[in-house]
């Protein structure tokens, strides 16, 4: 059977302090080609070490609101791959309120949302 492989990639253009102006992926599979983004929030398991290996990077073009709704949404993204992942409902229904909770306090949505 043949393998297959699939590369992501990331090409970040930074300024002389070092900080990101611009960031393009590139997902040849899926046709995406050099689109642009503003942030990347990027965790990576080294099982070898049992530990996480963060990259977190966002342009200065990145309005603060924007950040907002990036995280909550990621959060609520991390609550279903939990989930998923576990099939421990009670912890990702918790998760779910803490977004929720996050949400109204950043002004992103009313209590009766």
């Amino acid at each position: 059977m043949a393998v297959t492989t699939s590369k992501i990639e990331f090409n970040v253009s930074l300024d002389e302090n070092q900080i990101p102006e611009k960031i393009l992926w590139t997902a040849e599979d899926n046709k995406i080609i050099d689109a642009e983004t503003n942030a990347i929030l990027l965790s990576v398991w080294d099982s070898k070490n049992r530990e996480t290996l963060k990259m977190d990077l966002w342009t200065k073009e990145m309005p603060v609101h924007d950040m907002k709704v990036f995280f909550y949404q990621t959060l609520k993204s991390l609550a279903d791959t939990f989930q998923r992942a576990t099939n421990d409902e009670k912890m990702s229904a918790t998760m779910h309120d803490f977004c929720d909770f996050f949400a109204e306090k950043q002004g992103l949505k009313s209590k009766e949302d």
